[in-house]
């Protein structure tokens, strides 16, 4: 999940985002488990994103989730691309035209279950998995780690994912 505006900066200051990368295992849907809240899924559970390949090497993002309040799903489909090279996982994402914003992978385990993703500033966080729930090791670990960087936690949202 990503913010939709454009910045001179993809990644907060003193945040590095996780190289090597394989772009294949990252491929997929994830669950969102945590996020920090902002208008584009204010409202919104049982959010999901899936990332999957693109002809032009792009890759697509579908974003998903459902609105409670008006009793319905939602969706936004955008592109990313890599900032450099497909092994750093710093990208933009674009869901309005030539407008791109950061999304950097700045932890994620070993076999690419649980991640840590945040946006071009400190406004933008999300912890992602790809079932339903997280470990609580693991949450603890990526606040641990978020907060260390500099991201206030106190403003995590927990997601519901019952639908």
């Amino acid at each position: 999940m990503i913010s939709l505006f454009s910045s001179c900066s993809t990644i907060p200051k003193g945040v590095k985002a996780v190289s090597p990368f394989k772009q294949e295992k990252y491929l997929g849907k994830w669950y969102e488990i945590a996020r920090f809240d902002f208008k584009f899924e204010r409202g919104l559970n049982n959010t999901t994103a899936e990332y999957s390949q693109r002809n032009d090497g792009k890759i697509k993002v579908l974003n998903r989730g459902y609105d409670y309040e008006n009793q319905k799903w939602k969706e936004a489909e955008g592109k990313a691309k890599f900032v450099s090279n497909d092994t750093t996982a710093m990208l933009k994402v674009s869901f309005f035209g030539p407008f791109y914003s950061g999304y950097n992978v700045i932890a994620i385990d070993s076999e690419y279950k649980y991640a840590l993703v945040c946006g071009e500033s400190f406004d933008y966080l999300w912890i992602l998995s790809r079932e339903k729930s997280i470990p609580n090791n693991i949450k603890e670990e990526y606040v641990a780690k978020a907060e260390k960087l500099g991201f206030n936690t106190s403003n995590l949202l927990w997601i519901e994912h019952n639908k």
